[in-house]
């Protein structure tokens, strides 16, 4: 059920709305319900993001303007063309917005469509031109003024809260994870289960909120420590999932997981869900680890204290990092104190493919609606155009966006319909501004707390920009029923084209965005293991959490998790990393044989990629990671460990059924006249550097 804050956000909203409409009325502006409708649009329940949105509609409005100002005089008299040329700017600012996944690609989004919305109904008189965008401009500046100030003056929400609630949220999520994977007696006692899924999809939705934070007065120094957070937490995924796995593999052993381990991690279990000291946790994880081989049990137990010590690391940084958010510390000399990898990296994961082809659907279906509506001649028909692209824009980045664009037909229709009451059987009867203010309160107060849903927010949003302009408000009261039917059954007519165009050229769905997003992690991979695009470590991993960022969701919508689990590609990714760096600073003939297991990696994953599934894990693979442990484990010095963890984690990962080594094989087995580490060694030096490229 709606709060009041949602009725307070409504009704800011709504006397904004109402302030835009009075001004653009006394300015004598031609179309002052655009004023109107652009409330609606830039309105958010956050100040930053309403400020944020309102700047990036100045911006994108001017430049559409300038565009229909620039084309539509050049070819006017040649209607096909300039369809065309239209089409084509609005596909490529679709293609541009879709790279930016900030909220800073709503400036390229309506720059796309305000080029149809000022240009297209300009082609009857294009002398006009330039008076049409500078009045659109001018009444769409008046709406953003009047939502930044109505906004800004009249309890202003922060961001900052917000962002804390939901760090807060998530930190608990994370600690209920390690809980179980540590702990499952306290696990048990929560009342509700973690989701890997939630954790992955939310790191997402932060980025919008620290974008917006830059824009609330006074946070300028609080963004900073939100991007180190928002690192930070992502890097908590793959070591939250390299535990889980770890500990299980030890409680499948015969000698289960050792006494002091266990108290350990019961202890931090209780340190990260109800707060205690972690400095004498880290002082006994840190201490000096066994002298000697070990066994395959004691390299489970030496890898799960080094993760232990990296979780409470990243855990700490997360603390201090929300607790100076929350405050606003200056926090100017805060040192992290995880430092095994750098993180906050800006690269992110795109599939361009897609892209190009989302961008050119859109492209062709809305040259398919210019010249429809060219070859009918009919003349309200341009409103049919207008709202059919801008549906094929604001829905272009979904999946599935045909059940959304269904679900806005049915809502255009009911705005038709409520257009229709209000303009021909209430509204006659408002006398005065204040009479109108009244009778537009009710529909419009409703519609602005379906906003703040998040379920219903874009829907609701559109649904009130419909109603506003459908209403078409001005100075004096002249609505003509004929005209009425007329441009508005056209604008139902193009949302319906849209519709059945998404279903015809994008019948694929989630699916499909799971299988290219596995292939593409399976391809980086390969690359990444063959010695490939190691110049920036930081960039690599951000891309590695972003794509997982991306899938999590996926999997949890479609509940398609026969292609991978989402962590397994992320953890291997690690291990394949952390073997890049360390193994060059190896001796032989460790190097070598570390060398032998990235290439064996490099290939498996290369023909996943290239037969587009899953595959076994091949033998060769396996028989490399076991003669590599055994000849890294007698190893000494911090490299050797680094690189002995990487490759238990690669063996756990991905051969979680394979019989352990034994105490027995942790040291050479004679074959005949050559030990199983001589054979790999040969093997190496016979193969490797044809193979590998060199660094």
């Amino acid at each position: 059920m709606p709060t009041w804050r949602d009725w307070l956000f409504s009704a800011k909203a709504f006397t904004a709305a109402m302030l835009a409409l009075y001004i653009a009325l006394m300015l004598d502006l031609p179309r002052p319900y655009w004023a109107m409708a652009t409330v609606y649009i830039v309105s958010h329940p956050l100040t930053g993001a309403t400020r944020s949105k309102a700047l990036y509609r100045v911006c994108g409005t001017l430049l559409g303007a300038a565009a229909a100002v620039v084309f539509v005089p050049l070819f006017v008299n040649a209607p096909v063309l300039l369809s065309l040329v239209v089409s084509l700017w609005m596909g490529t600012l679709l293609s541009i917005s879709l790279l930016d996944r900030t909220p800073r690609n709503y400036v390229f989004m309506l720059a796309a469509y305000t080029l149809l919305i000022i240009g297209l109904p300009s082609v009857f008189q294009p002398e006009t031109v330039f008076d049409t965008a500078v009045a659109r401009s001018e009444e769409i500046l008046v709406g953003i003024a009047c939502a930044s100030v109505v906004a800004t003056l009249i309890f202003p929400s922060k961001v900052t809260p917000v962002l804390d609630a939901r760090l807060d949220a998530w930190l608990k999520d994370a600690a209920l994870w390690a809980a179980e994977s540590l702990s499952p007696a306290l696990a048990a006692a929560s009342d509700r289960p973690a989701s890997r899924h939630r954790l992955a999809a939310d790191i997402l939705a932060l980025d919008q909120l620290i974008t917006q934070l830059s824009y609330d007065s006074g946070s300028a120094n609080t963004v900073r420590y939100a991007r180190e957070l928002r690192g930070r937490m992502s890097m908590l995924l793959p070591i939250l999932s390299s535990l889980t796995e770890t500990t299980s593999a030890l409680r499948k052993r015969p000698q289960g997981i050792p006494s002091e381990l266990s108290r350990l991690m019961d202890d931090i279990a209780h340190w990260m869900t109800r707060g205690t000291d972690a400095a004498r946790l880290l002082h006994e994880l840190e201490e000096p680890a066994e002298t000697g081989e070990l066994g395959w049990n004691g390299l489970l137990v030496s890898h799960a204290k080094t993760r232990l010590c990296s979780l409470i690391h990243l855990w700490q940084d997360c603390l201090s990092l929300q607790r100076m958010i929350a405050v606003g510390e200056a926090g100017e000399d805060w040192q992290p104190a995880y430092r095994r990898w750098e993180v906050g990296g800006k690269t992110r994961h795109y599939d361009y493919g897609m892209l190009l082809f989302t961008a050119a659907m859109a492209t062709l279906g809305i040259f398919c609606m210019c010249l429809i509506w060219i070859g009918l001649g009919w003349d309200d028909g341009v409103s049919g155009v207008i709202l059919g692209a801008i549906v094929c824009c604001v829905f272009a980045s979904l999946d599935e966006p045909a059940p959304l664009i269904k679900a806005f037909f049915t809502l255009t229709c009911v705005s038709i319909a409520l257009s229709a009451v209000l303009l021909f059987a209430v509204i006659p009867a408002a006398h005065e501004f204040e009479m109108l203010v009244a009778m537009l309160a009710l529909p419009f107060l409703g519609i602005g707390v379906l906003m703040v849903q998040p379920q219903f927010g874009v829907l609701a949003m559109l649904l009130a920009m419909n109603t506003a302009n459908f209403l078409g408000l001005q100075d004096t009261y002249s609505a003509n029923f004929t005209v009425f039917i007329n441009s508005n059954l056209a604008g139902g007519a193009g949302v319906l084209f849209a519709l059945v165009w998404t279903l015809v050229t994008r019948p694929f769905g989630t699916e499909l965005a799971i299988r290219r997003l596995v292939h593409s992690s399976w391809k980086a991979l390969a690359q990444m293991a063959a010695g490939a695009r190691l110049d920036n470590y930081a960039n690599l991993i951000a891309r590695m959490l972003d794509c997982l960022s991306l899938l999590m969701p996926r999997l949890a919508a479609s509940g398609h998790d026969t292609l991978t689990d989402g962590f397994s590609e992320l953890r291997v990714g690690f291990s394949a990393l952390d073997l890049q760096r360390d193994e060059h600073r190896l001796a032989e003939p460790a190097r070598g044989l570390i060398r032998q297991v990235l290439q064996s990696v490099a290939a498996h994953y290369q023909r996943c990629a290239d037969e587009r599934r899953p595959l076994e894990i091949p033998a060769q693979l396996a028989a490399d990671i076991d003669v590599a442990l055994r000849a890294t484990s007698r190893e000494t010095g911090p490299v050797a460990r680094e690189a002995l963890h990487a490759l238990v984690e690669l063996r756990i990962t991905l051969l979680p059924s394979a019989a352990p080594l034994t105490a027995d094989q942790s040291g050479p087995q004679c074959v005949g006249r050559q030990s199983i580490d001589e054979q790999g060694e040969q093997r190496v030096a016979n193969r490797v550097p044809q193979i590998i490229p060199s660094k």
